[in-house]
């Protein structure tokens, strides 16, 4: 493994070089090792949270990496947990950075040293010598590290490189407003000589063994933003904690700053008369002199700050579980005798087992109520339980305990000692915790972490403007107006949510209201000039704009499922209600569109992280008993996006293929979402993942080759696709049907019947059906001539294929073996199919020829005539047809 770091508290000059170091190592993975500035994790999250893949140390094995590549830093005590690797056999370290040489400092195989003002400019350098090019989000980045480590190019320690750097950025499409944005204030020379006061009288005190930094000081007068100071003293201190007691103008001031969960200085401000954030506070204290102040803020600091509780004192027990082979219905049963709504799975282990289990995964009540709604109750437990369970040691601190039930909404965490459970720590323990302490609010209130944590909401109007174009800025504004007239929340849902957060094109726009979505629809058609289509049932409408953009408009609602693959029924419901009835997380977020509210992202259930993690997943454990033809979506983003389906995502799948609850009913959704894949630019990656979880089965179950992707089968389709580009760079400005051309692929070893009973059983229009055995017969019937007779005349070609459309003209160029058929069929797309006599009907009037059945035998004579190269000019076929049909 090959990791990019820079040094710990990184600010943006460390931040850019680690990204213009992806461009000199593609392959590495990028990491910090601790936490950064305030700023630069504002930006990560606003700007880069799903364009860059940041691992957290945690997830890396510190012994697999091979290549070290530091950036910005060359000291090994400033680059936390990843010193431990500089053990590792045959360890390649890589340097780039800007910094004097210190003793101590590491040595490398690669040193990129240079005296320039930021290490951004010497990366720069490298990058312009081998022509590397970049976006314009990656020159803004790099120009964040050279504007805020040169102070906008006016340090002393700027060189003419930086400048040489910064134009060449600019080139590049660096966006300078951005950039004014994030970087940092540089302090004048009042307030750096007040910085270097407070380091004159800086005192730690140990407080429930967590170093505490106070510093004092007194001015004649009120000195602004003071806060940056206090802020750039604990940046260049590297302290977790800092409390710094101003004397101003006849007041005291305080003001705190904390990066860890221990100290809540808001709480600690509130209790000297002012009030803050977790991380970020202060207060104004009067009457009181500045030693008093002091010795009132140690009392109160004894006061609030706690030792961290820990599961051993959280943890209930004895632990109640259940083994995976038991049913539903007996796991309900033991739920109900122990009044709990949740339990862990357990290899060898039970409620009375004194075997040591193994940790499977959790179910809970819900689940099991649900999987006896749809007469699931004889199916073993380890069908449904949720299989991606972390566990935690007895020694685990509150904020590993919040991460996994606030963060990763596990409903209860195993507690293990030795391989052994030996306490449950539930979602009841964690509230009670913080209802009967507030002090420990949950974590992601408490302190920033290595990596920003994503919130359930947040502002997105600044992602908004940079990805949509301004008309369709006007229309969401126009939608959140229209629904805010009429009373209803409108949110913007699903696919467009996830491409703008991946930045990404989509033009479906999908609305959903909070009300009646049919009668927004009408009020919206009426304002926007276009017109409506409503399906009462669903209580969807759709609107059409008058420039034919369409949009979906949906009413918030509550679907559920009378049995397994059933159709849904629908109740009205509010948009988390909406949203969890989605079928993946990365699908179960909405933006907000009403004015008081435009922009704001909802995300109620980790949606952000799994799209970071690019990961496909279910929302709840029976959603593909609900909705099988979810495992076709699942498929679909997985190859569309480069996602990967998650494990227990995947033994989901896996359970819904082993209970075969496609055959019980013939779903139309089925063949939809088979259209669509079909329909994709390259669908093959799909296919396969289909055959791998055995689907064919249930799509043809009477095709040959056996529900198997084997090697000419899979030829075919490859062909298929081969066709269809082909087609597609001959930019004909003609529509062609993909899913068409690949289905009859896919059915080309089999009879008319079979593709028959394949659209009967998934209720494919007539028509559609119709044209499928049409093209089918007549391709079948051209192949075999073609086969037979490789000299073919232009005129014979013409007439084999001048009834069969595109589609199968394309599926006849995927099946065919022989070169010959291949140029027929090339040769009529291109060239044959579009030749006509130059001579009409109204020439062969004025020619004195009557009107009649025998102008169609003498045009079609015509026709082969010219096909066949016998006739080239108007006077050629005149000739002809005085010579042929004399008057």
């Amino acid at each position: 493994m090959r990791l990019i770091t820079t040094h710990i508290n990184a600010d943006f000059d460390g931040l850019a070089s680690m990204i213009a170091a992806t461009k000199l190592y593609p392959d590495a993975v990028l990491s910090f090792p601790g936490s950064q500035e305030r700023n630069v994790r504002d930006f990560i999250t606003q700007n880069l949270i799903y364009t860059y893949d940041f691992l957290k140390v945690k997830d890396i094995d510190l012994k697999k990496i091979s290549t070290l590549i530091l950036v910005d830093t060359r000291s090994s005590k400033r680059i936390g947990r990843f010193s431990e690797c500089l053990t590792n056999p045959d360890l390649e370290i890589h340097l780039y950075d800007h910094h004097l040489q210190n003793s101590g400092d590491l040595q490398g195989k690669v040193e990129v040293v240079g005296n320039f003002g930021s290490t951004v400019t010497l990366l720069i350098n490298i990058l312009k010598e081998k022509n590397i090019q970049l976006s314009e989000e990656e020159a803004t980045i790099l120009a964040l590290g050279i504007y805020e480590d040169t102070g906008s190019l006016t340090h002393l320690t700027t060189t003419p490189e930086d400048l040489i750097a910064a134009a060449w950025l600019v080139q590049q499409g660096a966006k300078l407003d951005q950039v004014a944005q994030f970087i940092t204030h540089e302090l004048t020379s009042i307030q750096i000589t007040i910085l270097h006061e407070l380091m004159k009288t800086a005192k730690q005190y140990m407080i429930q063994d967590i170093p505490i930094v106070v510093v004092t000081h007194s001015l004649t007068e009120y000195v602004d933003e003071f806060a940056l100071i206090v802020r750039r003293f604990m940046v260049m201190e590297n302290l977790n904690v800092l409390f710094a007691l101003i004397s101003m103008g006849g007041r005291i001031y305080l003001i705190a700053r904390s990066r860890i969960a221990d100290v809540n200085v808001g709480t600690i401000a509130r209790d000297l008369g002012g009030g803050g954030h977790p991380t970020a506070a202060s207060a104004t204290i009067r009457d009181i002199t500045l030693i008093e102040a002091q010795e009132k803020l140690i009392r109160t600091l004894h006061r609030h700050i706690h030792p961290q509780p820990i599961a051993r004192e959280m943890m209930s027990r004895p632990v109640i579980t259940v083994a995976p082979e038991m049913s539903i219905e007996a796991v309900k049963e033991t739920l109900t005798r122990y009044n709990i709504t949740a339990a862990p799975v357990c290899k060898n282990g039970t409620a009375s087992s004194k075997t040591t289990p193994s940790i499977l995964g959790i179910i809970t009540l819900r689940i099991v109520e649900k999987a006896t709604h749809h007469n699931l109750s004889s199916r073993p437990v380890s069908d449904y339980m949720s299989s991606e369970v972390e566990t935690l040691p007895l020694t685990a601190t509150l904020a590993d305990i919040q991460e996994l039930i606030i963060e990763n909404r596990q409903r209860i965490i195993p507690i293990v000692e030795n391989q052994e459970i030996v306490g449950i720590i539930t979602r009841t323990d964690l509230l009670n915790r913080l209802v009967n302490d507030p002090a420990h609010l949950p974590k992601n209130l408490l302190h920033e972490s290595d990596h920003p944590s994503l919130e359930r909401t947040r502002n997105l109007n600044s992602l908004i403007v940079d990805n949509l174009d301004k008309k369709m800025i006007l229309l969401l504004q126009t939608i959140g107006e229209v629904a805010s007239k009429n009373n209803f929340n409108a949110f913007a849902v699903g696919g467009f949510v996830r491409d703008l957060l991946l930045k990404k094109p989509n033009f479906d726009l999908d609305i959903v209201i909070e009300g009646d979505g049919i009668v927004f629809a009408k009020a919206l058609a009426g304002h926007l000039g276009g017109r409506y289509r409503t399906h009462e049932r669903f209580k969807t409408a759709v609107v059409l704009m008058i420039d034919g953009f369409k949009i979906d408009i949906a009413t918030a609602r509550l679907e559920y499922y009378e049995y397994p693959a059933a159709m849904p029924t629908v109740e009205l419901s509010s948009i988390k209600l909406d949203l969890s009835r989605r079928d993946f997380t990365i699908n179960a977020m909405a933006i907000q569109l009403n004015p008081d509210h435009f922009g704001t992202l909802i995300d109620f259930f980790n949606s952000q992280n799994d799209l970071k993690k690019k990961a496909v997943k279910v929302l709840h454990n029976l959603s593909f008993v609900e909705d099988p033809s979810r495992i076709f979506r699942a498929i679909r983003f997985e190859k569309r996006m480069d996602f990967q389906i998650s494990p227990h995502t995947k033994r989901l799948i896996n359970n819904a293929v082993t209970m075969q609850l496609f055959g019980k009913g013939d779903d139309p959704r089925f063949l939809s979402e088979l259209k669509i894949i079909l329909s994709e630019e390259n669908p093959l990656p799909a296919l396969q993942r289909m055959a791998e979880f055995k689907l064919f089965q249930f799509l043809w179950s009477n095709l040959r080759p056996h529900y198997k992707v084997d090697r000419r089968y899979g030829h075919t389709l490859t062909q298929a696709q081969l066709a269809i580009s082909w087609h597609r760079l001959l930019y004909l400005d003609e529509p062609c049907r993909n899913w068409m051309v690949y289905l009859l692929a896919i059915m080309s070893r089999s009879g008319p019947g079979i593709l028959i009973a394949f659209c009967d059983r998934f209720k494919e229009t007539a028509k559609n059906t119709d044209f499928l055995v049409e093209q089918k017969n007549l391709c079948d019937m051209a192949i075999h001539v073609l086969r037979r007779d490789s000299e073919l005349k232009n005129s014979e070609i013409v007439a084999c294929f001048e009834n069969i459309q595109l589609e199968g003209l394309l599926y006849m160029m995927a099946i065919a073996r022989k070169n010959h058929v291949k140029k027929s069929i090339s040769l009529y797309v291109t060239t044959l199919r579009e030749l006509t006599p130059l001579l009409t009907g109204k020439e062969l009037v004025a020619m004195g020829y009557a009107p009649g059945p025998q102008f169609k035998e003498i045009l079609s004579l015509l026709k082969n005539m010219k096909l066949d190269g016998k006739v080239d000019t108007v006077e050629d076929e005149i000739l002809f047809v005085k010579e042929k049909f004399p008057m």
